[in-house]
């Protein structure tokens, strides 16, 4: 168009005239309304707003163990760890010993609790989908702002692990984490749903899931079929009934999970992620269909423990702790941070906050 671009003359100034300069944006068109300013303002103020965000509500529990906050010695600076539950937000014993270990170590342990899901407020008529980010990322940027200088780590457990996975890959260099871990994660959301748990699994949690819905089910029946919801035999009818046959915006199968698989956006991640697994676990059904070992070979930043037993979340060993894997995840995140300041001083870099 008509355009000027002014500044000190440089190799940089240069390469963005020619960039901007092929730019479309600005070479102008017959469309009078340049020409008019005040329609222009007029305009822009009669446009109605950007849409806002929907006033959900999650909830962060501070772990602070029998020895009082201060145990351990996490201050400011101490490392953060993002504990997610499962997708039906059953915090298990397992997840809290592993926050216990970790305030032991020093860290500062924090369950990330979704809508609607151990006693926090389901304010509006929407639940989190199965590997909807937009939640857990306010939770880190709040993190992130009450503790600037420490770093921040994440680890799910179970099909928690759907969340964690599509956040990394939807925020990629930009998620704010030092590191990540998934504890017996589901990679791939769709095929687990369709192809369903065995009966002793599926319909304990199941239930679960019904029950805390039930609590809500004045507020849902404005969106859902809590008649339809209440009544599913599966997690696939659960999980289909309560996001993609709603009232207001009804979406098919195929659709919902172009948006919530975990590993839609892999390529993306930018943040070292431990995954756990073992061979026989039966939640996530077999190892040759269910884990996407191609990814672990050609990605830089994913890295797969996989052992013969260890069940689902389960990894037993005999002695304290009784699950060896949260030992291992808690020495995978030391050895980062040993990396990580190893790195720093051999470039002369200053640390990140």
């Amino acid at each position: 168009g008509h355009c000027r671009l002014l500044c000190k003359p440089s190799a940089l100034a240069q390469h963005l005239v020619r960039s901007l300069g092929r730019s479309a944006a600005l070479r102008g068109g017959r469309w009078p309304w340049p020409r008019w300013p005040q329609l222009q303002m007029l305009w822009q103020l009669l446009q109605p707003p950007e849409p806002e965000p929907d006033a959900g509500l999650v909830a962060l529990d501070w772990l602070v163990g029998p020895w009082g906050a201060a145990w351990g010695g996490g201050g400011l600076s101490s490392p953060v760890l993002l504990l997610i539950p499962n997708a039906a937000g059953k915090v298990t014993g397992g997840l809290l010993q592993l926050g216990l270990r970790a305030l032991e170590r020093g860290f500062i342990p924090v369950i990330f609790n979704r809508r609607g899901h151990n006693g926090c407020p389901l304010t509006t008529p929407r639940l989190q989908p199965f590997g909807d980010p937009g939640d857990l990322r306010e939770a880190v940027t709040y993190l992130r702002c009450r503790h600037p200088s420490a770093s921040l780590l994440a680890v799910s457990e179970g099909s928690g692990s759907g969340l964690l996975l599509s956040y990394l890959g939807e925020s990629g260099s930009s998620s704010r984490l030092a590191a990540a871990a998934c504890l017996s994660p589901i990679f791939r959301g769709r095929d687990w749903f369709e192809a369903g748990m065995p009966w002793l699994y599926e319909w304990p949690l199941l239930l679960h899931l019904k029950q805390g819905l039930s609590r809500y089910a004045g507020a849902l029946a404005e969106v859902v079929d809590m008649d339809r919801l209440l009544g599913s035999r599966s997690l696939r009818e659960l999980e289909e009934t309560l996001f993609c046959r709603t009232r207001s915006r009804p979406t098919s199968w195929e659709s919902y999970w172009e948006r919530n698989e975990p590993l839609r956006d892999a390529d993306e991640a930018a943040v070292p992620v431990l995954c756990l697994c073992s061979a026989d676990d039966p939640v996530r059904g077999p190892p040759a269909r269910s884990l996407p070992t191609e990814l672990f070979r050609s990605s830089p930043y994913f890295f797969l423990l996989l052992t013969p037993h260890g069940g689902h979340c389960g990894f037993p060993r005999r002695g304290p702790g009784r699950c060896w894997a949260h030992e291992a995840v808690l020495e995978y995140f030391r050895a980062m941070a040993e990396f990580l300041r190893t790195e720093e001083r051999r470039k002369g870099l200053p640390r990140s906050r």
